[in-house]
């Protein structure tokens, strides 16, 4: 990946984050900071997931795959730091 990709994922996600927020009903142990970092790594996860199914190893995530990496990602925190709360 060259760097505009990169930038590029890491804007898509820290939209992501709040729209897989929206998205997922419930409450979440994490603020906003925690949310865009969430989308910013769904984004990562959605790039990576994208880059394993397409077989194309230019592959930047697009809003779908960066929203499901994200809810993804948000599933797994909820059920992690949820229990602590």
């Amino acid at each position: 990946m060259d760097i505009q990709a990169i930038l590029i994922t890491c804007g898509i996600g820290l939209v992501v984050g709040v729209i897989a927020k929206l998205l997922m009903p419930g409450k979440d142990p994490g603020g906003c900071i925690i949310t865009m970092l969430i989308g910013i790594a769904g984004a990562w996860l959605g790039t990576w997931l994208g880059q394993l199914i397409f077989s194309n190893p230019g592959y930047a995530a697009g809003w779908i795959m960066s929203i499901a990496g994200a809810m993804i990602l948000l599933l797994i925190y909820r059920m992690i730091f949820g229990r602590r709360a």
